[in-house]
């Protein structure tokens, strides 16, 4: 199974879904991928100003295991259970370059959670969940590309009501599962048992294996 765990911003508590899921299904065996896209003049070798990214894609993409746990985002992946985590780097707009490799990390684990919404892009993952802060008005432009792909939401409203956004049409929060996030709990329990039930659909045959999907640019 392949999970992408999205989200409309920055620090809208992905990361913490991710370990979530990790640590209330252990039994999968997760290898968890944080994918981080610089900006211009960072270079994704080494996350210092370079140069060489992104106009000369000398370096366009890098790969590194988390070797112990830490409070970097990989090494939260690791304390809730990860059997393997991977940062992934790649200047912005060419996660293209690293996805052959990222690949074939894929292949060598039969459940894998990334936290990232610029992968479907690329790879058609079985579950997309999309975790949303309604106190944060901010929109990345990937999540505008994705959202109605999302299987399921998580949702921190803050009793907020409507949702924030503007130019976000209602049918893409209708009619799929929602789930409350609710403090102190490390991801509601219903978001377990939908995920075991996508599993379970998976391995019937129900659902096929994530694959590949055509470059829109």
């Amino acid at each position: 199974m392949l999970i992408a765990v999205g989200g409309h911003s920055r620090n809208v508590g992905k990361t913490s879904v991710v370990c979530g899921i990790i640590a209330a299904l252990p039994e999968m065996n997760w290898q968890a991928f944080k994918i981080t896209q610089h900006g211009h003049n960072i270079c994704s070798q080494d996350g210092h100003p370079c140069d060489c990214a992104p106009a000369d894609a000398t370096h366009p993409f890098a790969i590194d295991q988390q070797v112990g746990v830490d409070s970097t985002d990989t090494g939260r992946y690791l304390r809730a259970g990860a059997r393997r985590a991977w940062w992934v780097r790649t200047a912005q707009g060419a996660l293209g370059h690293a996805i052959p490799d990222l690949r074939g990390l894929l292949a060598d684990a039969p459940n894998n959670i990334v936290e990232s919404n610029s992968l479907l892009r690329f790879l058609q993952p079985d579950l997309y969940i999309v975790v949303l802060d309604y106190s944060i008005a901010d929109m990345k432009d990937s999540f505008r590309l994705y959202m109605d792909r999302a299987d399921a939401f998580v949702v921190q409203t803050h009793g907020l009501s409507p949702p924030p956004w503007q130019g976000i049409p209602p049918r893409w929060l209708q009619g799929k599962p929602c789930f409350d996030a609710t403090p102190g709990e490390t991801i509601p329990s219903q978001l377990t048992e939908f995920i075991r039930s996508r599993d379970m659909k998976k391995a019937s045959g129900q659902k096929g294996s994530a694959s590949s999907v055509e470059d829109p640019a």
